[in-house]
């Protein structure tokens, strides 16, 4: 298995450590460990006493995050935290985590670096590779299988509504002539094949489409409602939380239920306006240029469910 810490850049850092307020002797969940950026932030300023939760449904991220976890507290030695890493999706969290009982939480939605970068997880069409997109490799359907048992109009409204993509229509029709798909590099040559030729700057013809599957292969949107259901019971008084989203939907998502909360009295919000990435952060990692953190403060009234 390859090693990609080294090329692994925590997306908004320092804004997430800021939001989430670390609090030494605190416990904390972080709901997408991912190759675990922000979790080794959180673990060295936990201390001793101090607990960290991690969720993570991809078993390659979940295995590397717990080796360089390892490696962090066992150089703090007598100083490191408890650390706890659990093998299944965020949505899964409140049968894992006491009611009002944690201090912080934090989520990262999307894909990783990890999982766009390895051509045989099948997110990317940068490399061929097989069309996979599955976070769980150990369960559920591929974009593979969805691509070549879907119907037309099933393609064509997934593809609209996971990745407002205005040409679903079109880009199902082709992929349903093009059938069998088997690969990234033909399902991206198809859709290019259906929509206007790119113009310089713009996105790939076939970014949208290979969002829509990959959010609809994870179930991703209903995986964020379903943790933004559970956070409020999970929550102490005062306690925070730190969401970072990648595109307009998983925002709207945080967006919406921060505001309702705050209007039910539970939440108050720390963030007006999304925080974004700087110029040097985006320099650094391109990636972090669509990325927008939403913070949030448990109030101590409201409903708990």
């Amino acid at each position: 298995m390859k090693q990609p810490q080294a090329r692994h850049a925590p997306v908004l850092f320092e804004a997430a450590m800021d939001f989430l307020r670390v609090r030494p002797g605190g416990t904390y969940v972080d709901c997408t460990l991912g190759l675990a950026g922000h979790a080794e932030g959180i673990v060295r300023r936990l201390g001793p006493a101090g607990r960290l939760i991690g969720l993570d449904r991809d078993p390659e991220a979940l295995a590397l995050a717990k080796e360089r976890l390892g490696r962090v507290c066992a150089e703090l030695g007598s100083a490191a935290p408890q650390v706890m890493v659990i093998g299944e999706a965020f949505s899964s969290i409140a049968q894992h985590v006491q009611a009002a009982s944690v201090d912080g939480l934090l989520a990262d939605f999307g894909v990783s670096s990890m999982q766009l970068d390895e051509a045989r997880r099948g997110f990317s069409f940068q490399a061929d590779g097989p069309l996979d997109m599955r976070m769980d490799t150990r369960t559920g359907p591929t974009a593979g299988q969805v691509v070549n048992e879907a119907g037309e109009r099933e393609l064509a409204d997934l593809i609209y509504e996971y990745g407002e993509e205005r040409r679903s229509r079109t880009v199902a029709r082709a992929i349903v002539r093009g059938r069998p798909v088997t690969t990234t590099g033909q399902l991206a040559r198809i859709v290019a094949s259906a929509v206007p030729p790119m113009k310089p700057g713009r996105i790939h013809p076939a970014t949208r489409t290979f969002q829509a599957l990959r959010i609809f292969v994870n179930r991703e949107l209903d995986e964020i409602r379903a943790l933004f259901e559970a956070a409020p019971q999970l929550l102490k008084p005062s306690a925070r939380l730190v969401v970072i989203s990648f595109h307009s939907l998983e925002d709207r998502i945080a967006k919406d239920r921060i505001r309702e909360g705050a209007g039910q009295g539970i939440w108050k919000a720390l963030t007006r306006k999304p925080v974004t990435a700087g110029e040097e952060e985006i320099k650094r990692n391109p990636r972090a240029r669509s990325a927008k953190l939403r913070a949030a403060e448990r109030t101590g009234i409201g409903s708990r469910h």
